[in-house]
């Protein structure tokens, strides 16, 4: 949800209508990512990830209907759905389509904000006839068994009859602008941490992989290519990001603040370069550790 959060925010409060879909519940239960979603657009476009796109058209058909409350949508796996997904045939699903009319637009913005957000679906059948969201603020005003699962600090969908609960509680998102044997490692550390990583060296994707980062987030730049390290970097700076790591020698570090300040950007003092502790680093593996302790201790301000 946090991923998708920055272009339904722009929906809604343009009162322009995308329909949010995210699984609910499958039988058996298989793990997956509670933070995956998708929003659809009237013209059926997709944005996110939910279930390797295996199931967005059905999605996208129920949300063609424009209907004004949302909808529990089930799905059964069926062997080309199994093939897609991963996940085994049979599996029964259900999903939530929640129409932006029913979202409170402040609501988007905690999501941008990587706040922790309850959302309570209340149900009629197979119909979402409302939907209430609190913050970590706002909690104390629901119900008992909703901030007894809130209180848990774990992201989680729970079936409370009449009702159904989605908690988000966000984690740290770690993007890599490289492609070289230390972005993997640092991907691997960050992964093993619980964090979120995406790595893409491409200075068009890493605009919009920084763009969502926040205050517990964090950048690391790499690469021997000055120009589209450097556009990255600059991506980086625009973003709300918390850490900001550039890893590469001095001579790279001075070519990047170089092309940078030809282009008037000369506030660096965010930037963490050359990033990481020096624990004497040399194997990728180490590098990593040390990058990823450096972005920890900047983030808890220590």
């Amino acid at each position: 949800m946090f991923d998708i959060a920055l272009t339904v925010n722009a929906c809604v409060r343009s009162n322009t209508r995308a329909d949010i879909a995210w699984l609910i519940s499958s039988e058996p239960f298989f793990e997956s990512a509670i933070s995956d979603a998708i929003a659809i657009t009237p013209g059926g476009g997709r944005i996110g990830n939910l279930l390797s796109s295996a199931f967005d058209g059905e999605l996208i058909e129920v949300a063609k209907r424009k209907l004004p409350t949302g909808r529990i949508v089930k799905r059964e796996v069926s062997a080309f759905d199994s093939t897609i997904s991963s996940i085994p045939q049979g599996t029964k699903l259900k999903f939530a389509l929640l129409p932006s009319g029913l979202i409170d637009a402040d609501i988007w913005q905690a999501f941008l904000d990587r706040e922790s957000i309850a959302v309570v679906c209340h149900l009629n059948g197979e119909e979402i006839v409302k939907a209430d969201y609190y913050t970590s603020v706002s909690i104390v005003a629901a119900e008992p068994d909703v901030i007894e699962n809130f209180n848990q600090n774990k992201s989680m969908t729970v079936d409370l009859g009449d009702r159904i609960l989605t908690i988000y509680h966000p984690v740290t998102k770690l993007v890599i602008a490289g492609n070289s044997d230390i972005a993997q490692a640092l991907a691997l550390a960050a992964t093993n941490l619980g964090w979120s990583v995406s790595v893409d060296a491409r200075p068009s994707m890493f605009a919009g992989l920084a763009a969502g980062l926040s205050s517990m987030d964090c950048a690391v730049i790499m690469g021997h290519d000055v120009e589209s390290s450097s556009k990255c970097l600059s991506y980086a700076l625009e973003s709300a990001a918390g850490y900001i790591g550039a890893l590469g020698s001095l001579k790279m570090q001075e070519s990047r603040e170089d092309w940078l300040a030809y282009r008037d950007i000369t506030d660096l003092s965010r930037v963490h370069g050359p990033a990481g502790f020096n624990i004497g680093a040399k194997t990728p593996q180490e590098i990593a550790i040390s990058v990823l302790a450096e972005a920890i201790s900047v983030l808890k301000g220590v």
